[in-house]
């Protein structure tokens, strides 16, 4: 009988081995290997026709989406809680309720991750179509829509239930016309095989020529490593910077803007870390920046939350962090910034604007 019950288990136990590994080989011969610079070629255009120069003043709308599905009811397997996807209608509220605050903005130009464009966790809706009809329908008209995938994998095996395929990216969208868009890879620290089933990061790069000048507005959407060591995103950072200060040398404007995974110079003072032994952001310090470049971030309201429970009306209650925000260049003049207290109603992240000037050459 014993040994009967050895086989038995044997042979169950080879089953599951054989099945795991062709699993990984499956996810290896598929896994999304983007090249080191793409241009976007499946940009939407709507006629967007408002000129800009320098001089003008703008408005940059900026927010973590969180594929919808991170509202302020739900937790999160990775970051403590539990949670992955919640009920359809709950994915539906909060796609709405963000292009409702979009439209409440009006900005002239906006940032967005974590946008699904065809996932089982938020039910296969394809949201870049969602923000980008929104835009185009709002108060300024026709616009620039480019999108780039940093997560693309045709099953995520965890947890369980798994996540299954996932199929999401970066959403720049600008009222503003685009001459080009390109995606630019991050260096990605996972090997082989957890990268067959991971983000693979990367910057959508947006050039919006000025009237009457060989300049052009540079704009960098990011959204950097997250569940890491370190290594990585102190990595991703140093091409982000190399990339923004190159663009600069060249005479161009630039504005670099997201969700950083790091928190902002003085954050940590105002949104102390509470328990180190759940998630911890990477720390971005000045020294990062060449002279005459700024961060901009509001430090007097959250940008983001920890997801290891719903979020909690009473504040002491919550792990916040400011890790959404923007850099400029020395030539872009810092108006504004400001994160709408949302409340985290609809995504993990608030809001964060900014009003800036692009100054006149001497």
């Amino acid at each position: 009988m014993a040994k009967k019950v050895f086989i038995g288990l044997g042979i169950f136990l080879g089953v599951v081995a054989l099945s795991v590994a062709g699993l990984v080989g499956w996810l290896t011969v598929t896994e999304y290997r983007p090249a080191g610079v793409e241009d976007i070629a499946d940009a939407q255009d709507s006629g967007a026709a408002r000129s800009l120069s320098a001089g003008d003043s703008l408005t940059i709308l900026s927010q973590n989406t969180g594929y919808c599905g991170l509202g302020r009811d739900s937790d999160f397997f990775m970051d403590g809680g539990t949670g992955v996807k919640p009920a359809k209608d709950q994915i539906n509220t909060n796609v709405a309720g963000i292009g409702e605050q979009i439209e409440a903005v009006s900005p002239d130009i906006c940032f967005l991750q974590e946008v699904d464009s065809g996932s089982d966790r938020s039910y296969d809706a394809d949201q870049r179509a969602y923000y980008y009809s929104t835009m185009r329908d709002g108060a300024k008209g026709p616009c620039y829509d480019a999108y780039a995938l940093n997560y693309s994998c045709n099953f995520v095996p965890f947890p369980w239930p798994p996540i299954g395929r996932v199929h999401s990216g970066l959403q720049t969208i600008s009222t503003f016309p685009v001459e080009k868009s390109q995606r630019i890879a991050l260096p990605c620290p996972f090997s082989w095989p957890v990268s067959t089933a991971n983000l693979k990061r990367c910057l959508l790069v947006s050039y919006v020529p000025l009237e009457d000048s060989d300049k052009e507005l540079v704009l960098v959407n990011l959204h950097l490593e997250a569940y890491d060591d370190g290594e990585g995103k102190a990595a991703q950072t140093k091409m982000l910077m190399d990339f923004l200060t190159a663009e600069y040398e060249k005479g161009n404007y630039v504005i670099a803007g997201g969700d950083f995974n790091q928190t902002f110079p003085g954050a940590l003072d105002a949104f102390p870390i509470k328990d180190a032994d759940l998630w911890t952001p990477g720390v971005l310090e000045n020294d990062i920046l060449p002279d005459g470049w700024q961060f901009a971030c509001d430090l007097s309201v959250p940008s983001c939350r920890l997801l290891n429970h719903p979020y909690d009306p009473d504040p002491d209650e919550n792990q916040f962090y400011v890790i959404d925000g923007f850099i400029l260049s020395p030539n872009v003049a810092l108006d504004s910034v400001e994160t709408l207290d949302l409340q985290f109603e609809y995504t993990d992240h608030n809001p964060v604007g900014i009003h800036v000037t692009l100054q006149a050459q001497p």
